[in-house]
């Protein structure tokens, strides 16, 4: 990337940015798809509004359609993302990429930490990603920052499946280790999109978006929508579930999709 670009950064801002692709395969439209009667991105755009820390909301989409109900609920969209950034095989690094360079071509305050929130985790609590903002901002030495939560089955017991039909281990322990008590082996913590952080500076030295020094960041348990099965999870929880991102969400009152 552009070196330049490293004299436009705000070492004191913060923005959030929600990728909200249009192509989504497992569950047809899952980032607008109603989820008790709001689009289910409104719920992170709503977590990035309660925070005390983000300076602004910006949602890299390749859609007009999602673009428009992510303006309704509070979010910015001063671009859409190419169509060759928004493929099933697209990576974080591309739309990160395209954002920076996008702000710093127009003349725009470029932030040096961006909060990552993906539209389909949306059940969050907006002061656990002020935490993880703080966390990030405190520590000189972080690239960036994930969020995971322990997993309760150890991948260490798992197998790989050989061209001979035999199983393997892909931790290269033994067979016979692998049958070892859970307890054994030490924890494994799984990536759930609850909330990560970047920096820009890191970013547009290194071409990268998550380097080696990444702050381990834990988070509570959420559900990831990933196929349908995941969707109707949520159907089940959100009318259930009361905290501040809701109350928001009913003060903004429904809009039609």
């Amino acid at each position: 990337m552009n070196r330049e670009i490293l004299k436009q950064i705000d070492k004191e801002k913060v923005f959030a940015i929600i990728p909200a692709r249009s192509g989504s395969k497992g569950v047809k439209d899952k980032n607008i798809r109603l989820l008790n009667g709001y689009p289910m991105i409104a719920y992170t755009i709503a977590a990035a509004s309660l925070s005390k820390r983000i300076d602004r909301i910006i949602v890299s989409t390749d859609s007009e359609r999602y673009a428009k109900i992510a303006r309704e609920y509070g979010a910015e969209t001063p671009f859409l993302r190419p169509a060759e950034m928004a493929a099933d095989n697209s990576t974080d690094f591309e739309f990160m990429e395209h954002a920076i360079n996008w702000l710093y071509e127009n003349g725009e305050t470029v932030p040096e930490y961006w909060v990552h929130l993906r539209p389909t985790n949306p059940l969050r609590n907006y002061e656990i990603i002020d935490k993880a903002i703080q966390a990030i901002i405190s520590d000189n030495n972080a690239d960036s920052l994930r969020s995971a939560h322990l997993a309760d089955v150890s991948p260490f017991k798992w197998f790989l499946l050989d061209d001979s039909g035999y199983y393997r281990t892909f931790t290269g322990i033994s067979l016979d280790e692998a049958n070892k008590p859970r307890q054994a082996f030490p924890d494994v913590y799984i990536p759930d999109g609850y909330v990560d952080v970047l920096r820009t500076s890191y970013i547009v030295k290194n071409d990268l978006i998550h380097g080696r020094n990444m702050i381990a960041f834990r988070s509570p348990e959420s559900v990831d929508v990933d196929n349908i099965r995941d969707f109707a999870e949520l159907e089940r929880l959100v009318p259930k579930y009361q905290n501040e991102v809701v109350e928001y969400l009913k003060r903004r009152g429904t809009k039609a999709v």
